[in-house]
């Protein structure tokens, strides 16, 4: 069955114009359709995101050094805290002295936000980045 799709005008200054033209070209998209579309759906997903209850999904990727002493146990301990919206979790080492951990988590987008920043404030921990996303639900 072909989707409905709705025109519509949208007025834009040449300079602002070419911009947005030059920033989809370098990200592939083949229309400026495609990229406004885009950017319609991550407005609302950050809009969701940003309801306390809504149901999210999130990574949370961070680089650690794991010779802090007790930050190894500390980084579990945090993760068994939150048990039900951790789905899945990933460690990589570096290098010598370095490990990346990425955790897939669900749920609402208060836990989620509550579980990075706990993560991002333990010493020893050198850079945490949280990228929430929507579960579909909401968002066509």
């Amino acid at each position: 069955m072909e989707e409905k799709l709705t025109r519509f005008g949208v007025s834009l200054e040449p300079q602002l114009l070419a911009q947005f033209d030059e920033a989809i070209r370098k990200r592939r998209y083949t229309n400026r359709s495609e990229a406004i579309r885009d950017l319609i759906r991550r407005e609302l997903v950050s809009l969701e995101s940003q309801d306390a209850d809504s149901e999210v999904v999130a990574t949370i990727t961070f680089v650690f050094d794991h010779h802090v002493r007790g930050l190894a146990e500390r980084l579990v301990e945090l993760q068994h805290d939150y048990p039900g919206n951790i789905i899945v979790s990933t460690h990589v080492h570096l290098d010598h002295h370095n490990c990346l951990e990425t955790l897939i988590a669900r749920g609402k987008a208060s836990q989620i936000q509550d579980l990075a920043h706990c993560i991002q404030s333990v010493k020893g921990v050198k850079h945490a980045a949280l990228s929430i996303a929507t579960t579909g639900e909401h968002v066509h």
